[in-house]
């Protein structure tokens, strides 16, 4: 029912989830990247801009893993945590921040910490999550170009076995 929602701005709910949300492919997680950096850019406004910019490194180190595609599939893991980050912990994270009374945003927690301090943090987390993946994804990469490089040496270098 949509007569719910009529006192909320849009922007605070979200980039819409594809209708092939579940599809794996690199042009699926791309699309998603792309309507997560607009919804990022949307409310750049209403979000601390040291959080606008870690959300962007966040979003182009997932890019960095998304076109390790070029080379070789995604991995599986990185396509899961690729998602969670798209599809779930990013957005969720944005979203509960610009539900909060802007009020408060400065107003330190019981933790000792202002919910723009908090943000910054988790967004923070995100973005070592996401060098991770790519990390890794690049290990794979590189861990795949060393066994060609043995399967060459082997094929084409004589054998030790050779008289």
């Amino acid at each position: 029912m949509t007569w719910f929602r009529r006192g909320r701005e849009p922007d605070h709910e979200g980039p819409a989830p594809s209708p092939l949300q579940d599809d794996d492919s690199p042009a699926t997680l791309r699309q998603r990247l792309f309507d997560l950096n607009r919804y990022i850019n949307a409310n750049a406004g209403k979000l601390p801009v040291g959080s606008v910019v870690t959300a962007r490194q966040v979003t182009d180190t997932l890019r960095e893993v998304i076109d390790t595609s070029d080379v070789r599939p995604l991995d599986i893991y990185a396509v899961v945590s690729v998602k969670g980050i798209l599809n779930d912990y990013l957005p969720t994270t944005l979203q509960r921040f610009l539900a909060l009374d802007p009020n408060i945003l400065e107003v330190p927690r019981p933790s000792g910490r202002t919910p723009a301090e908090s943000l910054h943090e988790q967004i923070d987390s995100l973005w070592d999550a996401a060098a991770n993946v790519l990390e890794a994804a690049k290990a794979q990469d590189a861990d795949a170009l060393l066994t060609q490089g043995n399967f060459l040496r082997t094929k084409f270098a004589g054998s030790d076995l050779d008289l």
